[in-house]
Parts: structure tokens; sequence; C-alpha cells
């Protein structure tokens, strides 16, 4: 009985690593900056309504905090996107 050669778990240049993580690795800034942006909005946006229930204040830190996530995502997404346009 002929026993089985254990297979490698790297791609075919030799490397640790497959082709899906390779490519993950590749697309990990682009997903990074996705997050900031979508990250400040959302925080924004629940605070500012978190803060109207406990306040009372309806609906007027919503809207503040909303913008103020909105702008703070699309900052932290702009200077991810020059960085990589500095690394590149």
């Amino acid at each position: 009985m002929a026993e089985k050669e254990p297979r490698s778990s790297g791609g075919s240049d030799g490397s640790e690593l497959g082709t899906t993580a390779r490519e993950m690795r590749a697309a990990e800034p682009y997903i990074s900056a996705v997050w900031k942006l979508v990250g400040g909005a959302v925080v924004g946006v629940l605070g500012g309504y978190w803060l109207d229930k406990w306040l009372g204040t309806t609906p007027w830190l919503l809207v503040a905090l909303s913008l103020v996530g909105i702008s703070v995502g699309f900052y932290g997404f702009l200077r991810a996107m020059t960085r990589l346009g500095k690394r590149k």
C-alpha cells in the first residue's frame, strides 16, 4: 500500500501563502480604507442618536454628530488612499 505524499499548503511558486491569501493581503489596505469611511459615519449616527435620546434634544445631536462622523470618515478614507498612492 503506497502512502500519500503530504500536500503543500503553499502556492505553485513555493511560497507559504495560497492564492486567496495573497489576494486578500493585497486588498487589505483598500478594505481598511472603506471600513474607516463606514465606521466614522456609523459611530457618528449612533452616538448622535444615543445622545439625543439621553438628553432629549431630538434631532439636533443626531444631525450634528452624523455630519462630524461622515467628515471624520472621509478624512480617514482620503488619508489612507493618499498613503497608498505614495507607496506605489
